[in-house]
C-alpha cells in the first residue's frame, strides 16, 4: 500500500460516514470549483487545489513521496517533534500519521466546519439558523488559526525525511456514525444507561481505567436522556455556544461530545440539555481504529494518546 492509497482511502471512508447527503458533498466541491475558476491566474497559483477533490481540508499528505510503499506506520492523536524524533530513532517507520491536523491541514481546519451546519440540520435545526450561527464561529476559528506555527511538525518531518500525513475529519465522521448507530440500537433511557453503553466500547473502557472515561458534564445519572444528538463529535472543532437553545427547541435532550469548553457547558445547562463527554483521546482513537481496520497488511505502532484496538 502506498501513501497516496491511504490518503484516497481516508477521503473515501470519510464520505461514506459523513452525516451530509452525498449530493451535499458534491455541491460543496462544485462550489469550491466555481471559487477556483473565478480567480485570476495569479491567485490560482496559491489556491489549495486538493480542495477540488477532497472535501476535508484537515486531511492531507504533509511530507513525503505519495508513491512511497508503506508497511509500518506510527500513529498518534497528536504528532509533534518528539514523536517524529521517536520515529527516527525506531528507524523502520515508513509513515507517521497524526489524527489532529498539522501544517496546511491545520491552517484549513475552519473549512471543514461547514459540516456542522448540515449536522445540526440533520437533527432538526433549520439550516438557515445553523448557518448564521456557525458562520460567525467559523470566522472566529479562522482568525485564531492565523498566527499559529502550523509548519513546526512538518519542518521536523522534512529535516528527518519522515513521511507525515494528517487524517482528521474522516476519522471523526466514522466515530460519530459508530457511536450514533450503537445508541440508536440500544435506546438508553437514563444518562446512567448512556454511560453504560459507551463504556462497553473498548477504547472508552480503556480510558476509564486511566481516569479519562465518559463523564456527565451537565445533568445527573438519573436524568432521562431524551433525544440523543452527536453534534460535538465531528466538524473540525467546537462550534457556536449559541446553538444549544436551538437544539433544545427541536427536542434534543442529551448531547454526546468529545470535549466541551466551560462557556459551552454553561449554555447547554441554561438550555436544560444534558451533556455527556465521552472523552477526547478515546473518541479520536475509535475513529482512527475504524479507519485503520480498513487498511490491510500494515503494522501499526500506536503513540501519543492513541488507544489501538483492532475490530473484526
Amino acid at each position: 500500500m502506498k501513501i497516496k492509497d491511504i490518503y484516497k482511502k481516508a477521503i473515501e471512508e470519510g464520505k461514506k460516514a459523513d452525516f451530509r447527503d452525498k449530493k451535499e458533498i458534491k455541491w460543496k466541491l462544485s462550489r469550491t470549483k466555481e471559487e477556483y475558476e473565478s480567480l485570476s491566474d495569479e491567485k490560482k497559483e496559491f489556491f489549495d487545489k486538493e480542495r477540488l477533490e477532497n472535501p476535508y481540508s484537515d486531511t492531507r499528505i504533509l511530507h513525503g513521496d505519495p508513491d512511497t510503499e508503506v508497511k509500518k506506520v506510527m500513529v498518534g492523536i497528536d504528532i509533534d517533534g518528539e514523536e517524529l524524533l521517536l520515529a527516527d530513532k525506531l528507524g523502520d517507520i515508513d509513515l507517521v500519521i497524526s489524527h489532529h491536523p498539522r501544517g496546511k491541514a491545520l491552517a484549513g481546519l475552519d473549512d471543514v466546519m461547514d459540516l456542522q451546519i448540515e449536522m445540526l440540520a440533520h437533527y432538526g435545526v433549520p439550516v438557515n439558523i445553523a448557518e448564521k450561527l456557525l458562520k460567525k464561529k467559523i470566522k472566529e476559528v479562522s482568525r485564531s488559526l492565523s498566527p499559529g506555527n502550523h509548519q513546526r511538525a512538518v519542518d521536523v518531518a522534512r529535516l528527518l525525511d519522515i513521511p507525515l500525513m494528517s487524517i482528521h475529519t474522516p476519522c471523526d465522521n466514522m466515530v460519530a456514525e459508530f457511536v450514533e448507530d450503537k445508541l440508536k440500537k440500544e435506546e438508553p433511557r437514563l444518562l446512567k444507561d448512556v454511560l453504560s453503553s459507551l463504556r462497553e466500547i473498548p477504547e472508552y473502557r480503556e480510558a476509564e481505567k486511566i481516569g479519562a472515561g465518559p463523564k456527565i458534564f451537565v445533568g445527573n445519572k438519573k436524568n432521562r436522556a431524551g433525544k440523543i444528538v452527536l453534534t460535538e463529535i465531528t466538524g473540525g472543532t467546537e462550534g457556536s455556544a449559541e446553538i444549544y437553545q436551538k437544539l433544545a427547541d427541536v427536542g434534543a435532550g442529551t448531547i454526546i461530545g468529545m470535549h466541551i469548553s466551560e462557556k459551552h457547558r454553561k449554555e447547554a445547562n441554561k438550555a436544560h440539555i444534558n451533556v455527556v463527554i465521552a472523552g477526547h483521546m478515546s473518541s479520536d482513537s475509535i475513529g482512527v481504529n475504524l479507519f485503520l481496520d480498513k487498511l490491510k497488511d500494515l503494522e501499526i505502532v500506536p503513540c501519543s494518546g492513541f488507544i489501538r484496538y483492532k475490530r473484526g
